[in-house]
């Protein structure tokens, strides 16, 4: 995409305030008491399992869907109740939503009705060089790839240029590769045109890629609204853990403020964690050392069970002595496989990457 026509058309975009919304379908509670701000410029992503409640929060803001209760602001304006054609935002859809029978060039200008021939036809223009298909005015959708359906798509909901862009899934019908590589791309072109984006997935690699701050959604409610580093090495909730990447969980008593019985072993902890009696700890597989070259603390005996190898990783599934039939990952570089050796290894769980919940 061209980063110096997106510089061109940048226009700082609005903050976007959600305030205490409801809805509900029957008995059915799809959003309860929803609140979070996304900062202009910034591009926030709705995270969760299917029916957590991030597309129906979405369809509030976009006037799709009218919240049983609570407000919508963009910038100072309040949009609660105002019809989706007055809320001043872009929409690109899952299923891009073009229009079949109308060229490239019709679809793009499709919401730019009311402007000048000539302003028109120069608008579509910078919106095709700003996706990188400039020359594909007079194509039909049909005569276009999945990637470039979805930059004309993108091409539309930009060309009004709206105070706020909303993304649907946008990448579910693309493959890994093009997935990946547009991310990237819509990204960049984000950040240049400053545009306030809400973006609604399932995907945590794209959630982790792409958004400034992540809210983790789940039975309708905001979990965790953070930064990506934060979500991953810091969940608030066990939810938040299990959902975004893999985790180790151990049962515990606490036999000191800085020590908890794991089994037949004493763990040291971190200062500053949650003082409970008894719960879970919680460890990425990353944070665990295997066969350490130098003595660490939580170093403990673990016999093999598995190992996967995954291209630029190894996961390796392993058990505690002291903690039998408590099956646990870590993962590690392929170049650290040959100091496995036998099924018998040593294992440290560093004090600062266990983290307690009750």
């Amino acid at each position: 995409m061209n980063n110096s026509i997106a510089t061109a058309l940048s226009n700082p975009g609005a903050p976007m305030k959600v305030r205490g919304v409801q809805k509900r379908f029957g008995a059915f509670t799809a959003l309860d008491n929803v609140s979070l701000d996304v900062a202009a410029g910034e591009l926030v992503c709705l995270l969760g399992p299917s029916g957590c409640g991030k597309t129906t929060l979405l369809r509030c803001i976009a006037g799709l869907e009218k919240q049983d209760s609570g407000e919508l602001y963009l910038g100072d304006r309040d949009v609660s109740h105002l019809a989706p054609q007055a809320r001043d935002y872009g929409i690109l859809f899952q299923s891009y939503a073009l229009f079949p029978n109308l060229t490239v060039e019709a679809n793009i200008a499709y919401g730019l009705a009311g402007s000048g021939r000539d302003q028109v036809r120069q608008r579509v223009g910078q919106m095709l060089e700003l996706v990188g298909l400039s020359g594909s005015e007079k194509k039909y959708p049909g005569q276009l790839s999945g990637g470039q359906q979805q930059r004309v798509a993108l091409a539309r909901a930009l060309a009004p240029a709206p105070s706020l862009l909303l993304l649907d899934e946008p990448m579910s019908a693309l493959d890994a590769r093009v997935r990946e590589h547009l991310c990237t791309e819509l990204r960049q072109l984000q950040r240049n045109l400053g545009i306030t984006t809400l973006m609604v997935t399932h995907n945590q690699d794209e959630a982790m890629l792409m958004a400034d701050r992540i809210a983790v959604m789940n039975n309708g409610r905001v979990e965790q609204y953070a930064t990506p580093q934060e979500i991953y090495n810091r969940p608030a909730t066990p939810f938040v853990a299990e959902f975004v990447g893999q985790g180790n969980w151990l049962p515990f008593q606490r036999s000191s403020d800085s020590h908890a019985q794991v089994g037949g072993m004493s763990m040291r902890l971190a200062d500053g964690g949650a003082k409970t009696a008894s719960g879970r700890l919680f460890c990425r597989p990353e944070a665990i050392n295997v066969n350490p070259l130098v003595h660490e603390e939580n170093l403990f005996p673990a016999k093999v069970r598995e190992i996967t190898f995954l291209g630029n990783r190894c996961r390796m599934s392993f058990e505690l002595d002291q903690l039998p039939g408590h099956a646990l990952l870590a993962e590690l570089a392929p170049e650290a496989m040959p100091r496995l050796g036998a099924q018998q290894i040593m294992v440290a769980l560093p004090p600062r990457s266990l983290q307690v919940f009750a």
